[in-house]
């Protein structure tokens, strides 16, 4: 008798354990993780929206103008 109540308690506290220690965290770990990714879903599609609206805007004359600074030249170091 004394020894099934001890193997039911065992038993109960398995599953408290069980519960509490991961099934519960899991959910919650899993809830947060899926309201990041609608998160940053919209953040993405609010960002090509305002893309999008910025390339039918009429591109401003900076693209032609030039460098003043000259042309690149590489260097290659002369050994002695």
């Amino acid at each position: 008798m004394i020894l099934s109540f001890l193997f039911f308690t065992f038993v109960a506290y398995l599953i408290f354990k069980l519960v509490f220690d991961f099934i519960i965290p899991v959910y919650k770990t899993t809830r947060q993780v899926k309201q990041k990714f609608r998160d940053m879903n919209e953040q993405m599609r609010g960002q090509q929206g305002q893309q999008a609206s910025q390339n039918n805007q009429p591109k401003n004359n900076t693209d032609k103008k030039k460098s003043t600074l000259g042309e690149y030249i590489d260097f290659e170091e002369v050994k002695d």
